[in-house]
């Protein structure tokens, strides 16, 4: 920790406008995008995340004598569960039957982002033993202060889900599905470990999408003209339409992110006669490549994998990405080279009989969880078995 700077304020900010962006980016770092003051002030100031929308921001701030922040995490207090893709309604449901009162309560994660990334956010130099157990105990006590019926850490990292097991936050494991650049010369070099079967499938898929006329261009930063984040748009309307879900991201939120994000944002566009017809919006980490929304006008077969998919390997081939993350759910990642990994999150129960449930259920969960992403792994790689 740096001379004259040990931590002896918590702060609490209402928004990111009252937290400097240097400061903030000094301690959530230059690899998870997400955690950036950028992408979740474009959420707030593009009215996406706000009170309004029911994420009332309560960022926890850890600073030093001198005022320099050595921590923070990204925190909202809550009246629903929508947008965190970590499911708790059950939880709700029997709390709310037996007379309690689940609402609100406390989520730190970035809003609509099923993304592991940091949540405990620290300076590097910083004693990170030190600074984050003070946010861990930090976040215990402001649950304690909103009187609220429990806190959720969603998407935090490995380390981060154990540090907070040991300030009595209950463990829970998920799954994702992560495609692995193991030093891919090409697409075809991919293809090449699949079982011959998987990889005519995946080839047939390509060359459909490919007869079908469409044409496929990566738009990076700049090349993102205000046009397309209109065109984007209505696609991820039409598709959220489609399937009776909220629309929670904005339309100023979108051409936020391209002014805030720059070289970070990725646009694989489809166009069909010169017209644009489909989507998919990814950011870029230090060596990630992470997708997060599709949107088409009409459906065309095996676009939807040829976009999100398919392109954005190619992409991380040809910039040397280490990973490919796909967003959450989707069984049918695994037999197009996307395997199953944990993801993680942490939940404080405030009601002990509540507590004691969830911790009961979370018991059975686990291992179950676990047996299945060894299950997937083992019956239904696509790869070739000596590999």
């Amino acid at each position: 920790m740096p001379d004259g700077a040990s931590p002896i304020l918590i702060k609490v900010a209402a928004s990111l406008k009252e937290v400097e962006a240097a400061q903030w980016d000094a301690c959530a770092g230059p690899d998870n995008p997400f955690v950036s003051h950028a992408f979740l002030s474009a959420l707030e100031d593009g009215k996406a995340a706000t009170a309004d929308t029911g994420w009332l921001a309560q960022h926890l701030l850890l600073e030093g004598e001198n005022g320099l922040l050595l921590g923070a995490v990204p925190l909202y207090l809550k009246n629903h569960s929508y947008g965190e893709y970590v499911f708790d309604w059950g939880w709700a449901d029997a709390y709310q039957r037996a007379g309690g009162r689940y609402y609100p309560k406390l989520q730190c994660s970035v809003p609509f982002t099923p993304v592991t990334g940091p949540r405990l956010l620290m300076r590097p130099e910083a004693d990170p033993d030190a600074v984050g157990d003070a946010l861990a105990s930090g976040l215990v006590e402001i649950a304690r202060r909103h009187e609220v019926s429990s806190l959720h850490v969603t998407f935090p990292t490995r380390a981060e889900w154990e540090r907070l097991g040991r300030f009595g936050f209950l463990q829970r494991v998920g799954r994702q599905y992560h495609w692995t650049n193991e030093g891919y010369a090409s697409f075809d070099d991919f293809l090449a470990r699949m079982v011959s079967r998987k990889r005519k499938a995946i080839r047939k898929e390509r060359r459909q999408v490919a007869e079908s006329g469409i044409r496929l261009r990566a738009l990076v930063g700049d090349e993102i003209e205000e046009r397309h984040w209109e065109a984007f748009y209505r696609f991820y309307l039409n598709t959220v339409d489609k399937k009776w879900a909220n629309a929670y991201l904005t339309r100023d939120f979108f051409h936020l992110l391209g002014q805030r994000l720059g070289e970070r944002v990725v646009l694989i566009l489809a166009e069909a006669e010169d017209r644009p017809v489909a989507g998919a919006l990814n950011l870029v980490g230090g060596d990630t490549l992470y997708g997060r929304n599709w949107g088409c006008l009409l459906d065309y077969k095996f676009l939807h994998f040829e976009a999100c998919y398919y392109q954005a390997i190619d992409f991380a081939i040809a910039h040397g990405l280490a990973r490919v993350e796909a967003g959450a759910q989707g069984e049918h990642k695994v037999q197009r080279g996307y395997l199953p990994v944990e993801t993680y999150s942490a939940h404080l129960i405030q009601d002990p009989g509540l507590e004691e449930a969830v911790e009961r259920f979370l018991e059975r969960e686990r291992p179950a969880v676990r047996h299945e992403i060894e299950a997937m792994t083992e019956e239904w790689t696509p790869f070739r078995r000596e590999d």
